[in-house]
């Protein structure tokens, strides 16, 4: 007899047409949001550097800290070592970018601020800052989301700063607009919901996520193949022969198939509408701050590593500061009674196995997108509304290096920055994808 768990039998082509349905939407939200944003601002001038770059350029933000945790900001090009892939790289633009002085870091280091900035970063006052608030609904559980909603609904009970406009959005296109008013701000927030289209059902049978799936069908890993086999044989109920382990395995190959593509489909659809939100905060007149509030999601394939650099090089051209916070807060990974698999103890050992590395995994791209803005992603922590503090602002001196790609190869490179001067810790961008067409998106 079948358990209780339910035989996935959707079928992959259903996902596109939704993920295209969600995909215009969140387009058309993001361009009433952006007209809504000219009428209500005051075109101020912006604080901020214009920043070009040549087709083969790579921009790399840095953050420099002292031992107190302050970032200096008196550096110079000479102080810095760029490794792309291990080997040196010549700098060949380097800017200072001085953020607001509306912070409490920027108040604390204008004493120390450097005399030397570079003609294209003036020293700015107090800016006019845009912050985004981007709850990842796709992502997001019932219980990690009520948390968060939480913790930003008694932030901005507190008034706002005198120079910030606030929005509330969320990956599936809530929008509150660009505003001051904390009752809207917070309406929005209360109206929030998860929007689970590509979520992995843990009920499922076969039972088989992303990271599984990615174990299946590109490492070929035998032992998850087979706990998977067990599994599924269990909980549909086949019998315990050679037909059933058959009947089982194509079983397993389908929905690990099914579970690749939601995944695919999962970060498209939040690399896209993260990239969508950069693009109209970076077109305001005033610094823009993107807060991510997401458990992460998982994006191991060359494509995901593409789009990550496409994010990063955007957010560097219109100095946009990405910071996130992963909403799980201080997490266990131990399953609890009704996640664990009843098909054989091989199951639930790989299970135990891979539960802590695939949650690892899924903050990867929260540690990459902030890390290449210049942001801060918090982590590990229970107290989301600290964490949401601090993510409301920003670092007050970012560098930012470039370096020219001679052959662009398609690859994804590893950088590495270091400094000349004891005691600082660096926080830089981690890599990039060398596009072969050599384009700019």
């Amino acid at each position: 007899m079948r358990n209780s768990r339910a035989i996935l039998g959707a079928s992959v082509t259903h996902m596109p047409s939704n993920f295209r349905r969600l995909g215009a939407l969140s387009q058309l939200v993001l361009l009433l949001y952006a007209a809504s944003l000219a009428a209500q601002q005051p075109q101020l001038p912006s604080p901020n550097p214009v920043i070009k770059s040549n087709v083969n350029e790579v921009l790399v933000p840095v953050v420099v800290r002292d031992s107190q945790g302050k970032a200096v900001g008196n550096l110079t090009k000479e102080t810095f070592q760029l490794l792309d892939s291990g080997k040196p790289q010549v700098i060949s633009g380097f800017t200072v970018i001085e953020h607001g002085a509306n912070s409490p870091e920027a108040v604390t280091a204008s004493s120390s601020a450097p005399t030397g900035l570079s003609k294209e970063a003036p020293p700015a006052p107090a800016a006019q800052r845009f912050v985004v608030f981007l709850f990842d609904d796709f992502n997001l559980s019932d219980s990690d989301l009520n948390l968060a909603k939480k913790a930003a609904s008694k932030l901005l009970e507190e008034s706002l700063p005198e120079f910030d406009t606030v929005a509330v959005l969320s990956s599936s296109g809530t929008n509150s607009g660009m505003t001051r008013d904390r009752a809207k701000l917070q309406q929005t927030i209360l109206n929030l919901k998860p929007n689970n289209i590509y979520h992995h059902n843990p009920n499922g049978c076969p039972n088989v996520d992303y990271y599984n799936a990615e174990q299946i069908l590109e490492k070929g890993d035998d032992l998850t193949v087979q706990a998977a086999i067990e599994d599924t044989i269990t909980c549909a109920g086949l019998p315990r022969d050679p037909t059933g382990a058959q009947t089982a395995k194509v079983m397993v190959e389908q929905a690990a198939e099914r579970a690749r593509a939601m995944g695919q489909e999962n970060y498209r659809a939040e690399f896209g509408f993260i990239r969508l939100v950069i693009s109209k905060l970076g077109a305001l007149p005033g610094q823009g701050i993107l807060i991510l509030i997401s458990p992460g999601f998982l994006s191991p394939t060359p494509e995901a590593m593409q789009l990550a650099s496409q994010v990063i090089d955007l957010a560097a051209r219109n100095n946009i500061t990405i910071n996130a916070i992963d909403s799980r807060g201080l997490y266990t990974t131990n399953l609890e009674s009704s996640q664990r698999s009843a098909g054989s103890p091989l199951a639930s050992r790989v299970q135990d196995q891979h539960r802590p590395v695939s949650m690892t995994a899924d903050e990867g791209v929260m540690v990459a997108l902030a890390d290449g803005s210049g942001g801060t992603y918090f982590h590990g922590h229970n107290d989301l509304e600290a964490g949401l503090t601090q993510l409301f602002e920003v670092p007050r001196y970012v560098y930012l290096l470039t370096f020219s790609v001679a052959k662009p190869n398609g690859r994804y490179h590893e950088l590495k920055v270091k400094t000349n001067r004891d005691g600082l810790t660096v926080q830089a961008r981690r890599g990039y994808v060398a596009s072969k067409s050599g384009s700019k998106n």
